[in-house]
């Protein structure tokens, strides 16, 4: 074993990421001379951790908020920071992030600091306004959003069409809405199978390997790690996944049946999700 010294701060960290045991995570870090991410993946490869992934990890307190452009063509989440759930969940601060949003979809430059100034002065907390991402639709398409409840969690997705009058169905619109709940709730890593990035891919397939039984042949081992990341894909990927509000289907099957529904092809084309104290 390596007598590299481990930082109490990697320990903690990594038994945050994989809820691994403490000497097992004090001897993972040995073993990849404190690489945290190596170690994520050897106790993976191990079957010592559960999930890996923490996407939401605890950070300073605030908000995400989020507005969408009439004719919902546009839609922009952003994260504000505070130094309190106390201040969090105060309706001013509240009313402040959403106006916020709302300026950044009009003016994603505009000069926010001297309201900013304003709020600190009225909540008595220092405020950040920590980052913001705007989805323009390409073509015809529909943005929709979702809020989660307590504000910490929010999400845009937009959905594509053909046929312009699509974009005013009503069942079409709530199929759009359900997708963002979707992400909110299952945090898929992308849309479709072909839009994960390559080292992801590589990673997860080397982790795969690395669970396979000694002694199997070569041809068996292949078998086996396409099975596990035919799992991991289905996970992973918002169209693969089961569909939250109906388990028996799956998004790409729900798209499917809501657009024979509506006579048109829809495309999910892509989402944003933002959690407070995310790391980007």
């Amino acid at each position: 074993m390596s007598s590299v010294v481990i930082d109490a701060q990697l320990v903690k960290t990594l038994r945050e990421r994989t809820n691994a045991g403490l000497m097992e995570c004090k001897r993972t870090l040995a073993e990849t001379n404190g690489d945290i991410e190596a170690a994520i993946d050897l106790l993976r490869k191990k079957g010592a951790a559960g999930a890996a992934k923490k996407a939401d990890r605890e950070a300073k307190d605030g908000v995400i908020a989020q507005a969408i452009a009439a004719g919902s063509n546009a839609g922009l989440l952003v994260e504000i920071n505070c130094e309190t759930d106390f201040v969090a969940k105060n309706e001013s601060f509240k009313a402040f992030a959403a106006d916020v949003a709302k300026r950044l979809l009009a003016d994603p430059s505009a000069d926010l600091e001297a309201d900013r100034i304003a709020a600190v002065q009225m909540l008595g907390e220092n405020l950040r306004i920590r980052r913001h991402a705007r989805i323009d639709a390409e073509g015809s398409g529909l943005l929709a959003a979702y809020i989660h409840t307590g504000s910490k969690l929010g999400v845009l997705v937009e959905v594509s069409v053909t046929k312009e009058a699509t974009l005013h169905n009503e069942a079409f619109k709530q199929m759009v809405c359900d997708l963002a709940m979707q992400v909110a709730a299952s945090n898929p890593i992308s849309v479709d199978r072909g839009s994960v990035p390559a080292d992801i891919v590589e990673r997860e397939r080397e982790i795969c390997r690395g669970q396979v039984p000694a002694g199997k042949p070569a041809n068996i081992i292949e078998q086996i790690i396409d099975g596990k990341m035919k799992n991991f894909f289905s996970q992973s990927c918002l169209v693969d996944q089961s569909f939250v509000k109906d388990p028996d289907l799956s998004v790409s099957q729900v798209v499917e049946q809501t657009g024979k529904a509506v006579g048109d092809t829809l495309t999910v084309r892509r989402f944003l999700r933002y959690a407070v104290g995310q790391e980007e």
